[in-house]
């Protein structure tokens, strides 16, 4: 069984992505990386039922068990974090365990923080089986949880010791959640490669259609760009933030409405387009481009717009509580054009109030 592998560079810490069909059926491409018996698998019940035998199985040798989490975003915070320990405790796990997400963002983000404080930290692994986790919150090793004030405040950065995209994962995914999902593909674009922008544009309705051949080539370059993000600046203290394109407007929209009102990739995308016509304002990118990026998104079923209820001041409030905010100047990731962005905080506030008055109604 063929399948590709993308490697994030970062020393003795580096680690393969493995991007394929069937992988769950090979079990050393898992087993390989865990280095002690003893392994706990977190999921949810719906994906336990799906895919927790395949894993079990493939983990034979180990003494495994399992520990299923609430699904859903608005379950992302420390109570339910909790659950990890108390599991990880009941069963007298040492710190030469291995933890295995199995899971979307919120499984992943989770086990991946659990991994880092568990014992001050142990190993873990990452099965994304959504797009949005095989394309972007797998990859990388940031790992936390939500605040009822803000999005991913509480967390760490701690990386896998690999990552198992199994794209036969997808199969099970619903629309919006697939959707949800392109949108952070269709970031990499805006932010970094402007070809790869374009060959979204000529393969959308193959990757709605869920052709294998062209889904596995947008993952597989989506984790390129992010590998090599993320290589070069491990802990967002420079260009790692460009990954963020929309996200400060969208995490807004996510702790404003409530977590798990919107999907992630449905507020991101929302976000980017408000990003996008804030850096037409400031006479970057071109008006031409921004409805080639809008058109884009609204092709992929995505909402560009923010929530109606949505006022200037809910996005202030919350954007001034971003991870980039510094000294209580907010940065933000805004487009010269497609394929090239940039982190700021030099531009006109008057513009910035601009864009919020044009996509609100308050």
């Amino acid at each position: 069984m063929t399948h590709s592998t993308v490697t994030i560079d970062l020393g003795n810490r580096s680690y393969p992505i493995h991007i394929g069909q069937k992988l769950l059926q090979q079990p050393a491409l898992l087993t390989e990386h865990i280095r002690g018996n003893q392994v706990m698998v977190v999921t949810n019940d719906r994906l336990n039922a799906l895919y927790g035998e395949s894993v079990t199985t493939a983990l034979s040798e180990h003494t495994v068990s399992v520990v299923s989490l609430p699904d859903g975003e608005q379950y992302k915070n420390l109570e339910a974090l909790n659950l990890i320990f108390d599991a990880l405790l009941s069963a007298g796990f040492d710190r030469g365990c291995t933890l295995i997400a199995l899971g979307g963002g919120v499984v992943g983000d989770m086990t991946g923080f659990a991994a880092a404080s568990y014992q001050r930290g142990v190993d873990f692994l990452q099965i994304p089986t959504t797009l949005l986790a095989q394309v972007d919150s797998s990859v990388g090793g940031k790992t936390g949880v939500n605040h009822a004030l803000g999005k991913n405040m509480i967390g760490a950065f701690h990386q896998p010791r690999c990552v198992l995209a199994d794209t036969d994962t997808l199969n099970s995914l619903d629309d919006a959640e697939l959707k949800a999902g392109l949108a952070e593909v269709i970031k990499y674009g805006f932010i970094i490669d402007a070809d790869f922008f374009a060959w979204l544009e000529q393969n959308l309705d193959a990757l709605l259609a869920r052709d294998s051949t062209a889904l596995a080539y947008a993952i597989q370059r989506s984790c390129e760009i992010k590998a090599d993000v993320v290589s070069n600046d491990e802990t967002e203290q420079g260009q790692r933030a460009l990954l963020n394109l929309g996200h400060t407007f969208g995490h807004a929209i996510e702790s404003s409405s409530g977590y798990g009102a919107w999907l992630h990739g449905e507020a991101v995308a929302a976000g980017t387009a408000m990003a996008m016509d804030l850096s037409v304002r400031l006479n970057w990118l071109t008006d031409d481009e921004r409805v080639r990026g809008v058109q884009l998104l609204q092709r992929t079923g995505l909402p560009v717009t923010p929530p109606e209820a949505m006022t200037s001041a809910d996005f202030k409030a919350h954007m001034l509580r971003d991870k980039k905010t510094r000294d209580g100047q907010l940065h933000l990731i805004l487009m010269k054009r497609i394929g090239h962005a940039i982190v700021t905080a030099d531009f006109d506030h008057d513009a910035f109030e601009q864009t919020l008055m044009h996509f609100c109604k308050h």
